[in-house]
C-alpha cells in the first residue's frame, strides 16, 4: 500500500498554476490586453484633449473675429477723420491718397509680421497623452527588465 501512495503523492504536488499562479499563456494573454487597452486609454486621453484645445481655439477665434470687425469700423472712423482733417489743407483727393497709402504700408508690415509669427509656429499637438504615453512606455521597459 505504501508504493500505491508513493506515485499518488508525486501526482498530488502542486503545480505553478494550482497554486493560483498564472500559467505564461495566462500573462501573455494578460499582457496583450493591458496592452490593447491602454493604447486606447491613451488615444481617448489625446482625442479629449485635442477637444478640449479645439473648443478653445474656437472660442478664442471667434472672439478675435468679433473684435476685427468693431477694430475695422474704429480704424475707418479714423481715417474718414484723417483724411476729413488733412483736406482742411490740400485736396480732397490728395487728402484721401495719402491716407491710403499709409494704411497699406501699415498693412503689409503686419501681413510680414503675422507671416514671421506663423513659421515660427509649433503644430499643436496633444502634449498631455505624449507625455503620459512616455510615461508608460518608461515604466513598461523598467518592469520589463525586471
Amino acid at each position: 500500500m505504501a508504493d500505491l501512495e508513493s506515485p499518488a503523492a508525486g501526482q498530488a504536488r502542486a503545480t505553478p498554476a494550482a497554486q493560483g499562479e498564472p500559467s505564461t499563456s495566462d500573462l501573455v494573454r494578460q499582457l496583450a490586453e493591458q496592452t490593447s487597452r491602454l493604447v486606447r486609454d491613451e488615444l481617448r486621453l489625446a482625442q479629449a484633449e485635442m477637444t478640449r484645445k479645439g473648443a478653445r481655439a474656437g472660442r478664442g477665434a471667434g472672439l478675435l473675429g468679433g473684435s476685427g470687425i468693431l477694430g475695422l469700423y474704429g480704424v475707418g472712423c479714423l481715417l474718414i477723420a484723417g483724411i476729413a482733417a488733412l483736406a482742411l489743407v490740400l485736396a480732397t483727393w490728395l487728402a484721401a491718397l495719402i491716407v491710403a497709402a499709409a494704411v497699406l504700408a501699415v498693412a503689409g508690415l503686419a501681413a510680414l509680421a503675422g507671416k514671421r509669427q506663423l513659421s515660427q509656429a509649433t503644430p499643436p499637438v496633444p502634449r498631455q497623452a505624449m507625455e503620459s504615453a512616455r510615461t508608460d512606455v518608461e515604466e513598461l521597459r523598467k518592469k520589463a527588465r525586471r
